[in-house]
């Protein structure tokens, strides 16, 4: 997301719009490519990388405050895109453990009595 700020600032001029709709096809990759014993992460990651990404793209001054002013604001003013990729990786992660968790029980119920399951 960082790098994908980067870019957002190099060929659409800091477009906090153009950044959301960058974000959101991240949030359902990001979903899409976790381990299936690391899915309950990714919803919370998925924030996290918003906010380092708009980092580029705040208008803050030359000092720190004034950075974080600029980013507080943007994350502010962005926060239905964030809300959005955010619910995008979090419905793709339940639909994944669901399915996880059914293949686990269905081969738990298919192994033979005293053996491990595989």
């Amino acid at each position: 997301m960082y790098l994908l700020g980067w870019l957002d600032l190099l060929l659409f001029d800091a477009s906090l719009t153009g950044y959301g709709l960058l974000f959101l096809p991240v949030c359902a990759l990001t979903a899409l490519w976790v381990r299936d014993n690391d899915l309950l992460t990714a919803p919370v990651v998925v924030p996290i990388a918003f906010g380092v990404g708009l980092v580029p793209l705040t208008d803050g001054g030359a000092g720190l405050l004034a950075r974080l002013m600029g980013l507080f604001t943007g994350l502010a003013t962005q926060a239905a895109w964030l809300y959005g990729g955010t619910l995008i990786a979090g419905v793709i992660v339940l639909v994944r453990r669901v399915r996880w968790v059914r293949e686990r029980r269905r081969r738990a119920a298919g192994a033979a009595p005293g053996q491990p399951p595989r």
